[in-house]
């Protein structure tokens, strides 16, 4: 039956697909409900490859399908037919919920800030896989993750994420001088990996490969340390950046700023470029 058709007591096939065959879940959904609660006995329960289906009365869990087409006993089926008919005005008094729940590793990221023992502010971006494994991990999920609607996206799952993998970050990029950050990355992932794994354990979500990403929040710094990473020292960074810009605006003094020599026209000599200087470039 399409959505949206009226149900009343007629038989059903209960399934993720549309019309066209495309599923609902998508790429972004871990759990959705099928629209129709109106469900009797003898309905056509399909469960795709990669879902569990967890069907509900009254907020009881009644079980848990996996893979395959299994035909639905309700206890409405006693009273089918005419009593129905009169005394329920062709409702049945039982109401169920079909839920699926994804099982295919899906993809989430968190967004963040944190800061440096410096106190410079600095960027990451957590990727990680997540997959529901089992049906006792189904159950778990729609027991303790609430649905917004008619499903659970990714979003919802890293807003609740967010806040663990802030504070493992932190943990170590606190003490941690800003230039020394990357050099702990496995640190920092090891740890925001093992918090996270935990807390999500009590969704019964498991939690896969983790990538961390960490970088300065200014631009101009994110340069400076980049030109660093070539052996350069500080005052040396400086003056190549100052005549990176000083490039980008066509200055032809830009050598001389990367060099720290001084500019002449016609024997007279306008002064020595050095880190200073950069507070007069706007770039």
């Amino acid at each position: 039956m399409a959505f949206g058709q009226p149900s009343g007591l007629q038989r059903q096939v209960i399934s993720t697909l549309d019309g066209n065959g495309r599923d609902y879940m998508g790429l972004d959904t871990l759990a959705w409900k099928y629209p129709d609660n109106s469900i009797v006995s003898g309905s056509l329960l399909t469960v795709e490859s990669n879902h569990f289906c967890v069907l509900k009365s009254r907020g009881a869990v009644l079980e848990v399908y996996e893979t395959g087409q299994h035909q639905l006993t309700t206890p409405d089926k006693p009273i089918l037919g005419s009593i129905v008919q009169g005394f329920f005005g062709g409702n049945s008094p039982w109401q169920y919920e079909a839920i699926y729940i994804q099982r295919s590793k899906l993809l989430a990221q968190n967004k963040g800030i944190a800061t440096s023992k410096e106190m410079a502010v600095m960027e990451y971006t957590v990727d990680y896989y997540v997959h529901v494994d089992s049906k006792d991990d189904a159950v778990q999920l729609i027991t303790h993750m609430p649905f917004a609607g008619d499903r659970i996206p990714t979003a919802e799952l890293t807003a609740y994420a967010g806040p663990v993998i802030e504070q493992a970050i932190n943990q170590i990029v606190q003490v941690t001088p800003m230039e020394q950050v990357n050099e702990r990355i496995g640190d920092i992932i090891e740890l925001a990996k093992g918090h996270l794994s935990d807390f999500l354990k009590i969704y019964g979500v498991h939690l896969n490969d983790v990538k961390v990403l960490i970088m300065p929040q200014d631009a101009r710094m994110r340069e400076l340390i980049s030109l660093r990473a070539f052996g350069m020292s500080e005052l040396e960074a400086a003056r190549m950046y100052l005549a990176l810009k000083m490039a980008e605006k066509g200055l032809v003094s830009a050598p001389n700023a990367a060099a720290g020599a001084p500019f002449q026209i016609g024997g007279g000599t306008l002064g020595t470029f050095d880190a200073g200087a950069l507070a007069g470039v706007k770039g």
